[in-house]
């Protein structure tokens, strides 16, 4: 959505209108539930995830001051959320008698979606690479992975990734440089084993 519509609709939003509000998931739904389906693993707790975001978008929208940066303060939002959830997760783990009951973090991060290869053949090589590319960003800092999954897919850019992370420019940056680097290295360490 181009600049002066979204900020049109954000305006009608702010007056709760709830086509605006209708044009908003539209237009950032497909993107946040990918990044939230990265993040956790899982088409539930994406779902889950996406409906807590647009929930406390209506109830938000009226503190947003529109400074052209929509997408940062929305994906500020959802990073928020996801963070909450390990949270959640890390303390009922903590306190549940039975470690292997309830593990909702053991999803997180843990797979990315199967690829649809349009060749059967082809779906196990790259679900194999699929596999591994996941375990290697799960083996990432917590920053640098957050940094990585949102550049390459939420495509967002470095200054909406720092107002995200609510970290400086350079920092991002520097993340996503050691991320994109260790992430290699793992990939190359992985592929040595196997061969």
């Amino acid at each position: 959505m181009e600049a002066e519509r979204i900020a049109e609709v954000i305006a009608r939003a702010q007056q709760r209108d709830p086509g605006a509000f209708d044009a908003l998931i539209e237009a950032y739904s497909d993107r946040l539930y990918g990044y939230f389906y990265r993040l956790t693993g899982r088409r539930d707790d994406a779902d889950d995830l996406l409906q807590d975001l647009f929930v406390r978008l209506v109830r938000r929208i009226g503190e947003y001051q529109h400074d052209g940066r929509f997408d940062a303060w929305l994906f500020r939002i959802a990073t928020n959320l996801v963070r909450d959830r390990v949270r959640r997760a890390r303390r009922a783990r903590t306190t549940a008698l039975d470690q292997d009951e309830g593990d909702e973090e053991a999803g997180l991060l843990a797979r990315l979606p199967d690829p649809s290869a349009e060749d059967p053949g082809e779906l196990a090589p790259r679900s194999e690479q699929v596999d591994r590319l996941q375990g290697a960003i799960e083996r990432l800092s917590a920053g640098e992975r957050e940094v990585i999954v949102l550049r390459h897919f939420s495509q967002m850019s470095f200054r909406e990734i720092a107002d995200v992370m609510g970290t400086p420019l350079g920092t991002a940056l520097a993340r996503a440089h050691r991320g994109l680097s260790r992430l290699r290295e793992l990939m190359n360490d992985e592929e040595a084993r196997e061969s």
